[in-house]
């Protein structure tokens, strides 16, 4: 009999996301680019070292992504373990469908995906490659993963 490996429930990772997650868009100025820039899409879950097995969980409650060790010199820090998922097709395929399909509760985090499928579709549709494509990602992402105060 094959054991299982360990996973958690989508709300848990629902749950985590709303806390510890998230959507990023990073901008690289990549001069072999024909607009000069790559865009790459990601999902972030970061962690203390201490609840690493957590990450390895969720990365195998997805079937992608992986986890690394993160150092963090910082006072008062301490060092993290970070899940990972820099895949364009397991972004477009895995995580934006997992999250469309199993709702983010808190307003901020619901706001941001929103943003990232938005440049998730324009970056899909190839729109990325001009520079009204990139302009309108670079707007789309300055809303994305706002520390909001005061919203009720």
């Amino acid at each position: 009999m094959g054991r299982t490996k360990p996973t958690v429930s989508s709300d848990y990772i629902v749950g985590i996301t709303d806390g510890e997650g998230c959507f990023y868009v990073n901008f690289s100025k990549v001069k072999a680019y024909k607009t000069g820039f790559r865009i790459q899409l990601h999902f972030h879950l970061k962690l203390q070292e201490k609840d690493k097995s957590l990450l390895f969980k969720v990365c195998e409650t997805l079937k992608c992504g992986n986890v690394y060790f993160q150092r963090d010199n910082r006072k008062n820090h301490t060092h993290c373990y970070r899940y990972t998922v820099g895949s364009q097709k397991d972004i477009f395929e895995k995580i934006i469908p997992f999250f469309q399909q199993h709702q983010l509760q808190t307003f901020s985090k619901r706001e941001s995906f929103k943003a990232f499928c938005q440049i998730a579709e324009i970056v899909k549709k190839g729109g990325h490659l001009n520079q009204k494509g990139l302009e309108k990602i670079k707007q789309i992402k300055s809303t994305m993963n706002q520390k909001t105060v005061g919203l009720a």
